[in-house]
């Protein structure tokens, strides 16, 4: 570069500085002033000999996220200065957290170090999960230290899109997959609505760049009719409006090219046919105590002028979104026979839709009970610490809750809960407390008893049953969505697998000391290869549930016995043990496992990859192809780094199950002599059978005789057959039949 051009850049590096203080939402003191002036000096030292990939000088780019802190999102000089600092320990050798620390307080330092952390994450290239979903697991791990981590990373992310155009076409897919995954989701939850939307539309621009600039191009062409067309609506409102001496501002909003394309999609309609391409918005001025009748006087007078759609009416005023958002939502049919959006929301409720966190706690009130984003950080934090969570079902569980919409549903005091829509009874047991949710027995909604499987709506009020009795099961798992409840359940679960494992245990030693064999390290592992399971407590769980018998152990010590001769004879003929080998491969495919796909463990076609050869037992996942279909992979394949985190939309969490762990309709069919007690007796002997639930049970008495039918659910057949011998013994009955 000639020193010409060395001076025009160094102008526009002042230029840049000076507009970032001039732009900024919060007032800024002298002392944080003095702060940001600090962190520009060291982050240009600091990236002095550094150029992006445009050629431009580095430090524009920690230049240009502070501003989006500044000006899009509104935090404050500390967070200012840090987003100014967030490369600089990870790019520059002569700075270190401690040096962050002694220039700039605490503060700034865990902030710069957690953004420090994120980057240097993807330099990992040695994990056998997927890399998108691990890093952004211990991104996730930083909110508790400090949310302003997870925004300043937002706000990179956001301008790192906005400046990709130089990149290489497949990084440029990489990452723009990336946002839409994870960093649009994570802006909308956190309530930052302005940047989720650019996130998306820069995110499809380099997914699917045809299908965005086409739908650009038809925005651009229909820009003139539509400023129209918002002039025409909001003409008719606004003498209306002005009568009733309202402060206010009309502002027409186009859909975003992201939610145009999504309605196509969804829709299979045209960009033609998309009926609400654009929203208006009254941004009314208000005191805080009349902004709410304000809100309903201005929709009475839309109301008045157009017709509402009933079904399309949302109050967040009464009842906020969890990221705090507020504001009145309805759809009129307006001029021409079109449906147009009109959100109506106070300057305070727009800035804090704009702003997100930041305005939030400006207008945040002293008597407020709770803040809604420390309370979903805490609840997701239980999530994210559970060390037994898989990274990919922990992603897909959790962006169930980034994106999903919410109910309100009450507690039977009147309190208002939030759930994601499609949450259950069951989620909302375990979300008033865990030990509730593990002690449920059962539910009213509404005053109705209902299954736990109950889909709750907006406006239910729900009674959760508890019982000191009670305690989960694995259709527990079938009854719940959201990522708490599922991880409560599995873990209880987990606690009931070692309880029996106890029992199998003690059971074992007994039954192996009859075959003269004792019970120890050796025997466990010869044990655990013989029946081809993966750890010790597979086995003990297995005697404990009946699914390994006397005669299986029987055959394990004769086949000690004979392991010499076994050996001998797979030495003579080697064609003969492959044939072997193959056979007992499919019996312990057929017999204790099988593959199972997605949170919902669904079972899929699929196809064994090449490259690897998975087998049951091995850690896997699931890849669509484009034309073969699920590819399944192994876990430690050459392949699965580079599939996982170039192609992390298409990975599917994959496993093999036990059987044993299956569960299974068993009909049983009973007759005999009727007395008293007789169904008292039988359903005690049931229930006092481990893993055997009643279903339904049907029974009719006619001249002294009885017959019955009984649907149970068992997780084997060795189960029912135990139970089938336990209720002919009891008194009166003569016959006991399975169907």
């Amino acid at each position: 570069m000639t020193a010409e051009d060395i001076e025009i850049e160094n102008t526009a590096i002042a230029r840049a500085y000076k507009e970032l203080l001039q732009v900024s939402y919060t007032t800024l003191t002298d002392e944080d002033k003095k702060l940001i002036r600090g962190a520009f000096e060291v982050a240009l030292d600091g990236h002095k000999d550094q150029r992006r990939k445009s050629g431009e000088a580095y430090i524009f780019h920690p230049l240009a996220v502070a501003k989006i802190v500044a000006q899009e999102i509104g935090l404050d000089g500390t967070s200012i200065a840090a987003a100014l600092l967030h490369d600089v320990v990870e790019d520059s050798p002569d700075y270190e957290v401690e040096d962050i620390e002694k220039r700039f307080g605490k503060t700034v330092a865990t902030i710069v170090d957690g953004l420090t952390k994120i980057s240097s994450l993807s330099k990992e290239k040695d994990m056998d999960v997927s890399l998108q979903a691990e890093n952004f697991r211990k991104m996730l791990l930083t909110l508790n230290d400090d949310v302003r981590v997870i925004i300043i990373k937002i706000a990179d992310r956001l301008h790192n899109m906005q400046t990709m155009d130089s990149m290489r076409p497949d990084k440029q897919e990489k990452i723009a997959s990336e946002t839409l995954y994870i960093y649009a989701p994570l802006a909308h939850r956190i309530g930052l609505y302005n940047i989720k939307t650019e996130l998306e539309d820069l995110g499809l621009k380099y997914t699917e760049p045809e299908v965005y600039f086409d739908i650009l191009d038809k925005i651009h062409e229909s820009k003139e009719e539509q400023d129209e067309y918002i002039n025409q609506f909001s003409g008719v409102i606004k003498k209306s409006l002005d009568k009733e001496k309202f402060e206010y501002n009309i502002k027409g909003r186009p859909k975003s090219i992201f939610s145009i394309r999504k309605k196509m999609m969804n829709q299979g309609v045209s960009f033609d046919e998309v009926y609400d391409k654009f929203a208006i918005r009254i941004i009314y001025e208000s005191e805080l105590e009349n902004e709410k009748f304000f809100a309903w006087k201005i929709y009475s007078i839309v109301t008045d002028h157009f017709r509402p759609n009933p079904i399309r009416l949302r109050d967040w005023i009464s009842s906020p979104k969890s990221t705090g958002y507020e504001a009145l939502h309805i759809t009129v049919m307006g001029p021409k026979g079109r449906w147009v959006e009109v959100q109506i929301r106070s300057e305070r409720m727009n800035e804090i839709a704009e702003k997100g966190y930041a305005a939030h706690y400006k207008y945040k009130q002293g008597n407020e009970k709770e803040d809604n984003l420390e309370t979903w950080i805490n609840r997701l934090q239980e999530a994210l610490e559970n060390p037994e969570t898989n990274a990919v079902d922990f992603v897909e569980q959790f962006k169930l809750n980034l994106y999903s919409k919410e109910i309100f549903v009450f507690t039977p005091k009147g309190d208002l809960k939030s759930l994601p829509k499609g949450a259950t009874a069951l989620d909302f047991a375990f979300s008033i407390h865990t030990e509730v949710g593990m002690k449920t027995r059962g539910a009213k909604v509404n005053g109705k008893l209902v299954p736990l499987s109950h889909e709750l709506e907006s406006g239910d009020q729900v009674d959760i049953l508890t019982s000191e009795g009670a305690k989960p099961n694995s259709n527990w798992l079938d009854y719940s969505t959201t990522a708490r409840a599922r991880s409560k359940i599995k873990s209880a679960l987990r606690e009931d697998k070692k309880l029996i494992g106890e029992e199998g245990k003690e059971i074992l030693r007994r039954k192996l000391k009859q075959l003269k064999i004792n019970l120890n390290e050796s025997s466990i592992n010869a044990l655990v290869s013989y029946f081809k399971l993966k750890t010790s407590l597979d086995l003990f769980y297995r005697v404990g549930i009946g699914t390994i018998d006397n005669t299986m152990l029987k055959n394990f010590a004769s086949s000690r016995s004979n392991a010499l001769m076994s050996f001998i004879k797979n030495k003579i003929s080697r064609k003969q043990t492959i044939n072997k080998e193959e056979i007992e491969k499919q019996e312990v495919t057929a017999n204790y496992d099988s593959l199972v796909f997605g949170k919902e463990e669904d079972k899929l076609d699929y196809k064994i990859s090449n490259c690897c050869n998975p087998i049951p037992g091995d850690q896997v996942f699931g890849f669509l192809t484009v034309s073969d279909g699920i590819k399944v992979h192994k876990k430690n394949c050459p392949n699965s780094v580079s599939l996982q985190s170039n192609y992390a939309y298409r990975i599917m969490p994959a496993k093999w199950v036990d059987s044993s762990q299956q569960e299974f309709l068993a009909k049983i069919n009973i007759s005999g002599i009727d007395n008293i007690g007789l169904v008292n007796e039988i359903t005690k002997v049931i229930s006092s059978n481990m893993n055997v639930n009643m279903k339904s049970l049907n029974f009719e008495s006619h001249d002294g005789l009885f017959s019955g039918k009984i649907n149970l659910i068992v997780k084997n057949n060795t189960l029912i057959k135990k139970l089938v011998e336990r209720l002919k013994k009891i008194n009166g009955i003569d016959k006991v039949t399975r169907v």
